[in-house]
């Protein structure tokens, strides 16, 4: 067992003072003006470099006739997904198309990009995922980035406050020279080839120190950038660099200038003036949040006095610090907020201004099961729930009630809202094409942005594995329970109309759970493949003496026989095969067994998923009543009859996920619904 220095000499060999250094760099102005000639993107503005950042990390294609594309950043892979955003590849892809808009400067960048949603939508999610993807990027050579600081008399540096661009320090008259000759190595036929720009002037701080050494080297401004460090910089949410949040407080103890920077009163006896930019602390978020990204939280709760800065630092990027002029700005503005808010937005002509400034990006809820269940699967699985089984479908069954809550009724008579859910999952049902699929979300308008959020049903899923201690597993009906009662007290259902409605659906998701076990109990008992293997072969033989009007030679007399309609009607009736249309389903087996035999395949009863589960249910009916499944239901089992119990049990645990007590739950759930179905027949 490894010592405590071995492992501290193990993680020293990992650190590397080459990153150390070249991320710490230090150098002169004319030697940046070189990196920036070698490398014209450390100048670029802060939306470039977040578009930059998620591209960075490539794409993949979603399946499917929408021609979706998905940003492999946003399944947030250098974190092992912990935060990864599951479905919304289409609101991603809205949000993305913004960030290059701004990027080649087309106008979004004038704009407050708005995540709008319910609550729970991920809203937070991708902005907390913006942020920390700016900061590792900010760390990789793609990313690297510049400011300065002014070298003072006493040898200390200090540092400009707002960690500005050091192209700012170009003077005017210079700038288009500068702007030449740093893109002298640019390809001029490549429209895509990045050129510097000079925009933007000092922050008030530094145009002070600037003056102040100009008036020193009597308007020399070569020998003014001499006295000027530049440095690499890394982003950094904790150390106020690049990333600001702003979270709306109380109306008595919120002041606009903690967007803008306030005085320091301290030092207004050293430098004798409140307009002495020495005097005042540029540490407001929007000063923070310089070169990088600012994240409003709950935005539309700012007073109209914020509004203002908002206003004006999105559309002028600029901003107005007390007693100083207007401050040039480079900062990605990115706010959310939730529906009742953002309806009190369209309501208020007050707010006309910044409605007008707001590109307003939908973030719903998740409408695909299987990406609601990757949410629950993230938090709840062996490795964070240690002590407890998780019985199969557990989650699963939560997540169908989740998502139906968020769905529209389809307006087709035909279609269910359960089969909805199903085909929105990449299911196929008779005469529903992926068209009709894709129509069928067009129809919806609010679909997601209404229902039950994850959250809740997260919440729930905590409370039962809490509350049933005294179990070794959690089953659905221990979550539906709990989410049923919840609804009692939850603060955003608006009235009793939907609390019944979500109750109904409840209702669904139990019967659907009922079938998909039912299902898998059935498979297990007909689990014999060699059973399964003399069935299958059986009927195909009749079916082929039937379809090519031959007899059937009979194993134990050897007499030829007509093909025993009663066996294969047996099997067909259990996948819901008409007796109009067996002929048919008869040739196409045959055909299908035919093209195989040409591939050089040999058919067997896995071959074909539809005859599978039909002669798995035919060989259930035979073996049901041997194995007196029924019997659990009274508890009088006699040792034969358990040892067939015990063997299907154990088909359970090894090929569906079951321990030892939810398959015990599971047989006598699906024997207790055999029981009374036998008592319905016999009535």
């Amino acid at each position: 067992m490894a010592n405590a220095r071995a492992l501290l000499e193990q993680i020293a060999q990992k650190q590397s003072p080459d990153s150390y250094r070249q991320e710490h760099w230090t150098g002169s102005f004319d030697e940046y003006l070189d990196l920036v000639r070698a490398n014209p993107k450390i100048t670029r503005t802060a939306y470039q470099r977040l578009y930059d950042m998620i591209l960075s990390y490539g794409t993949y294609a979603v399946e499917g006739k929408e021609g979706l594309t998905r940003y492999k950043f946003f399944d947030d892979p250098e974190n092992g997904g912990g935060d990864a955003i599951f479905g919304l590849t289409r609101t991603l892809m809205d949000l993305v198309n913004v960030l290059r808009s701004a990027a080649l400067k087309y106008g979004s960048e004038r704009r407050v990009i708005l995540l709008h949603g319910p609550v729970g939508s991920s809203k937070s999610t991708i902005a907390r995922l913006l942020k920390r993807g700016l900061e590792r990027y900010s760390r990789t050579d793609a990313g690297a980035m510049y400011s300065y600081g002014w070298k003072m008399d006493d040898g200390t540096i200090h540092w400009c406050p707002m960690h500005e661009e050091p192209l700012h320090l170009v003077p005017d008259s210079a700038r288009t020279e500068i702007a030449s000759f740093l893109n002298e190595a640019a390809d001029t036929k490549d429209p895509h080839a990045f050129h510097v720009e000079i925009h933007g002037e000092l922050c008030p701080l530094c145009r002070h120190f600037y003056k102040d050494r100009m008036e020193k080297h009597s308007g020399d401004w070569t020998k003014v950038v001499h006295d000027v460090v530049v440095r690499r910089i890394i982003l950094s949410e904790q150390d106020r660099l690049g990333i600001g949040t702003f979270q709306p407080k109380d109306e008595k103890n919120q002041d606009s200038t903690e967007l803008t920077g306030d005085i320091n009163y301290r030092k207004i006896a050293e430098y004798g003036s409140e307009s002495d930019p020495r005097a005042f602390n540029f540490d407001g978020e929007f000063n923070v949040a310089n070169r990088g990204m600012i994240e409003f939280i709950e935005v539309l709760k700012l007073e109209v006095a914020f509004l203002y800065d908002l206003l004006g630092a999105s559309q002028e990027h600029k901003i107005k610090p007390k007693k100083f002029a207007q401050t040039d700005i480079d900062t990605v503005i990115l706010g959310h907020t939730n529906e009742p808010e953002y309806k009190k937005l369209q309501s208020n002509e007050f707010m006309e201004a910044l409605r007008d400034r707001t590109v307003k990006i939908d973030v719903p809820y998740v409408t695909k099961l299987s990406d609601e269940l990757r949410i629950y699967e993230k938090d709840y699985n062996p490795k964070r729930v240690r002590g407890k089984h998780i019985a199969p479908h557990t989650l699963e069954i939560a997540a169908m009630w989740a998502v139906l809550t968020r769905l529209e009724d389809p307006k087709n008579a035909g279609l269910t809202l359960l089969q909805k859910l199903k085909l929105y999952n990449g299911k196929t049902l008779p005469g529903f094409t992926s068209d009709n699929v894709i129509q069928l979300r067009k129809e919806a308008k609010h679909e997601g942005m209404i229902g039950i959020s994850p959250r809740y049903v997260q919440d729930k899923i905590s409370n039962a594995l809490v509350a049933n201690s005294e179990s070794t597993s959690l089953n659905p009906f221990m979550v539906l329970n709990e989410l049923e009662t919840g609804l009692k007290h939850h603060s955003l259902i608006q009235n009793e109309q939907v609390r019944e409605h979500f109750r109904q659906i409840i209702a669904i998701v139990k019967e659907e759970y009922t079938d998909i076990v039912k299902l898998e109990v059935q498979r297990a008992i007909a689990a014999d493949e060699e059973a399964l293997t003399r069935l299958c072969s059986n009927y195909i033989d009749n079916v082929k003496a039937y379809t090519q009007r031959e007899r059937v030679k009979n194993k134990f007399t050897g007499a030829d026989e007509a093909p025993d309609e009663r066996l294969m009607r047996s099997i067909e009736e259990r996948i819901d095969i008409p007796e109009q249309r067996k002929d048919d389903f008869r040739r196409e087996i045959m055909n299908y067994i035919g093209a195989l035999a040409l591939d050089g395949k040999t058919f067997s009863y896995k071959t074909n998923e539809r005859l599978l589960k039909a002669l798995e249910m035919k060989l259930f009916e035979d073996q049901k009543d041997t194995i007196k499944l029924t019997s659990l239901v009274s508890n009088v089992v006699d040792q034969a009859t358990q040892e067939k119990i015990d063997i299907v049990k154990s088909r359970l645990i090894r090929n569906y996920g079951y321990n030892d007590e939810s398959a015990t739950d599971v047989l006598q759930y699906v024997a207790s619904i055999f029981a009374r179905g036998d008592a319905k027949r016999h009535q």
